[in-house]
């Protein structure tokens, strides 16, 4: 599933997922776009596999994988179970990991968060709002 199918997530207990909705004293670099658990992401691009990061410093087990294209912007896919190497070359619709779950590192019996998968674009450093790209 390449992500820009998937709907946004809209408003629950822990805010929006839409681009620029506020963060607390920072704004969402990013969408958020609903899907659960054990689903297969697919590359968003064309590109070059150029990190397999970690989300949380403190939680090992939440990953994202980045995937630069050909004019050097940075797609970011986070809560995402890479099944891609760094290096690796995929084209778009290449199934790159598996979405996380999400909820359950965030939801409280008070709060729910919905499972999502996060996507960001840098481009020369700046975050681009990801619908634009599609456009």
């Amino acid at each position: 599933m390449i992500v820009a199918t998937l709907p946004i997530r809209v408003a629950d207990d822990f805010g929006y997922g839409s681009f620029g909705s506020p963060r607390g004293n920072k704004t969402h670099r990013g969408i958020d776009y609903l899907c659960y658990p054990g689903t297969t992401i697919n590359s968003p691009v064309a590109g070059t596999v150029t990190k397999l990061g970690y989300c949380y410093t403190s939680d090992l087990s939440y990953r994202y994988v980045e995937v630069t294209d050909g004019a050097m912007a940075k797609h970011r896919l986070f809560y995402v179970h890479p099944d891609v190497k760094d290096g690796q070359n995929v084209t778009k619709g290449y199934p790159i990991g598996t979405a996380q779950d999400i909820s359950a590192k965030h939801s409280t019996k008070d709060k729910i968060m919905g499972n999502h998968v996060h996507y960001e674009i840098i481009v020369d450093g700046k975050y681009i709002n990801p619908d634009e790209f599609w456009i």
